[in-house]
């Protein structure tokens, strides 16, 4: 007699307890074989505890990225840095963030995604605090603050693949949607944050108090979620530990290839590719777009007002689909809703930017593109836990890594149209042109049934009499 769990509405086979004549059957203790783990997920108020918290270690995960941009100008006015050697330190952060990604993803769901993510953080936040040490005690400041961006992108590169492993093993499918449509709004507010107090600091006390804030505040928010969420057990990650994950690891080592075949994959594979690739497009050249067409308008407006509504907008957008899910509407087609409006809609405002704009219009279509986006996080980030939550944080990797390279190819190419074409439009064209490529990749392959198990040695041992 089988006895099989099911999860939603997606039937995932992720336990198979069998009756049989054991000894244990013997004193009335029916023998259970695990064929996977099972994972206690966070009740409601837990859920929302850890919201919270994982918000706020998002929004100072931007806090302290953004702290080296905001004061490169004075760091380089400081140490008589010129343009290529700024640039060179603030690109060295990209390389560092690619190269983890995957090995974030992959430690994640062996270990735990809290445990990285809080020593991820302790180790980022001391490299955000030491930064103007290393500065004024290095012969060669150039040498070390590229060293620092390059460790910092190191550090920084396991968090959100260890996000989608510990949602995938800890939250039910139904509130998933609006947890990381919430974490997500964190980039937002930490830019803002940073932007806004970050630069009074710069004015006030000089560039090394953004990095000192950002970097103790980040320190204190991973001692307080050792000291109270986690009670204070030591997040030790051991080798054994990383060899040793479990029928889940085992299921996903055996599998990983035979899961990269699979159309619902590929389909999210591509689709974060294109969605990652254009957002970053859009904020690398979005403030050049405008003092290039606007030379007189205030940059305070169309630096802050898109990321004033893209907060709410994610937020909306992760209500909706649990929401909808809690309705009984197919998951798959509530994912594919939700990249409609983040890759389909969001081209339209893209678009409306190619003509003959004013300015209140030109940062309303940004707002309107940036805010739409943002609907991604319940959306194809979310997908990949209900195709493959026993690796969730290892695909997500993979994903992200995708995405950050094609990511600066776009921008440079983006680069190159601008000064071969001498327009815009055709920027805002290949956006839309990357965007739909991905939309009609997703909404044609796209689906939300668990795809790392194999069904039919699944349903072979199921079968008893």
């Amino acid at each position: 007699m089988a006895v099989i769990q099911k999860y939603g509405k997606n039937y995932s086979y992720d336990l198979v307890c069998h009756k049989e004549n054991h000894p244990s059957d013997k004193i009335g203790a029916p023998a259970c074989h695990k064929k996977w783990p099972e994972h206690t997920t966070w009740s409601r108020p837990v859920a929302r505890v850890w919201t919270v918290v994982l918000l706020l270690g998002t929004c100072l995960l931007y806090c302290a990225r953004v702290a080296m941009p905001i004061c490169a100008v004075s760091m380089a006015e400081q140490f008589n840095w010129s343009k290529r050697e700024s640039g060179m330190v603030l690109g060295s952060f990209f390389w560092g963030y690619c190269f983890t990604q995957v090995f974030g993803g992959y430690v994640s769901d062996r270990v735990g995604g809290e445990k990285v993510l809080l020593l991820s953080a302790a180790a980022w936040g001391s490299m955000t605090a030491f930064t103007p040490i290393l500065a004024h005690f290095c012969s060669q400041p150039i040498l070390s603050m590229t060293l620092a961006r390059f460790l910092m992108g190191l550090l920084q590169g396991v968090h959100y693949p260890s996000l989608a492993s510990l949602c995938s093993q800890k939250v039910v499918e139904s509130e998933r949607g609006f947890l990381m449509s919430t974490v997500g709004s964190g980039s937002y507010l930490g830019t803002l944050v940073i932007g806004g107090a970050g630069s009074l600091m710069l004015d006030l006390y000089g560039w090394q108090s953004v990095f000192y804030a950002s970097g103790l505040l980040s320190v204190l928010w991973a001692y307080c979620m050792w000291k109270y969420l986690l009670k204070g057990e030591g997040p030790i990650i051991t080798l054994e530990s990383l060899g040793s994950g479990g029928p889940q690891s085992k299921l996903s080592k055996r599998h990983w290839l035979r899961l990269l075949k699979q159309p619902a994959v590929c389909a999210v594979i591509v689709t974060h590719l294109c969605t990652a690739s254009t957002f970053f497009t859009l904020l690398s050249w979005l403030p050049t777009f405008f003092k290039d067409t606007f030379p007189n308008a205030k940059g305070w407006v169309f630096n802050v007002i898109p990321w004033l509504v893209a907060i709410p907008s994610s937020l909306f957008s992760g209500w909706l689909s649990d929401h909808l899910i809690s309705k009984g509407f197919d998951t798959a087609s509530v994912r594919k809703l939700m990249q409609c409006f983040s890759m389909g809609v969001s081209s339209v405002f893209t678009l409306l930017l190619c003509g003959n704009t004013t300015f209140p219009w030109a940062v309303a279509f940004v707002s309107a593109t940036m805010g739409l986006t943002t609907f991604s996080h319940s959306g194809v980030s979310v997908n990949v836990q209900d195709l493959a939550p026993s690796c969730a944080g290892a695909l997500f990797g993979v994903m992200n890594t995708c995405g950050a390279f094609l990511g600066v190819l776009l921008v440079y190419f983006s680069g190159y149209l601008i000064e071969a074409t001498g327009s815009w439009a055709s920027v805002f064209a290949l956006i839309t042109t990357v965007n739909l490529l991905g939309l009609c990749t997703f909404l044609a392959f796209a689906e939300a049934r668990r795809v790392d198990i194999d069904y039919s040695k699944v349903r072979h041992h199921d079968i008893h009499i």
